[in-house]
């Protein structure tokens, strides 16, 4: 967890207005979460934060590639990311109804913690099923996976149409 305080902004001596700040996400970012969708990744968080008398509005701009698995051949390819999202932090000692769009940060808070927003905005962005070439088009995947797929596939239909048990079984009713 010690590396994850690269990811925090001291805001207290931040003036009113805009301010840019930029950070690398790589694998040692994923390492210190459990359970992570992602393992390796080479990306760059764009942060700006509008600072108000208020609140705070964080815009985030993640863009990169990460690493992850075929789910048609099985090998390892680098997928692009895009992700933009916006977050407002408000400045407030009472409990407010936290939901998706707005945080609530204690007016004795000195900094925010990013660290786990990017990793929550990047875990989202990771398509359920992600592939080489994306769509239908094989032509990126691993060509000696793709055969022995189709070699499987096309022998067990063949098995099932030769199974005298099956037509057995279609005649009670």
């Amino acid at each position: 967890m010690k590396s994850l305080r690269n990811y925090s902004i001291p805001f207290t001596g931040l003036a009113l207005g805009k301010h840019h700040f930029e950070f690398d996400v790589k694998d040692d970012f994923f390492a210190e979460f459990d359970y992570s969708l992602v393992k390796k990744a080479n990306l760059v968080c764009k942060v700006e934060i509008d600072k108000q008398e208020t609140m705070l509005i964080l815009d985030f701009k993640i863009t990169g590639t990460i690493s992850t698995a075929c789910a048609r051949c099985l090998s390892e390819f680098d997928m692009p990311i895009a992700v933009h999202e916006q977050q407002i932090a408000k400045f407030s000692d009472e409990e407010i109804d936290e939901d998706d769009e707005i945080i609530a940060i204690g007016k004795n808070e000195h900094e925010i913690q990013l660290a786990g927003l990017i990793y929550e905005y990047i875990n989202v962005a990771v398509p359920l099923i992600a592939t080489c070439s994306g769509g239908d088009d094989t032509s990126k995947c691993d060509k000696e996976m793709i055969d022995k797929l189709d070699n499987l596939s096309s022998g067990n239909e063949q098995d099932e149409q030769a199974d005298p048990r099956w037509d057995a079984l279609k005649n009670i009713k």
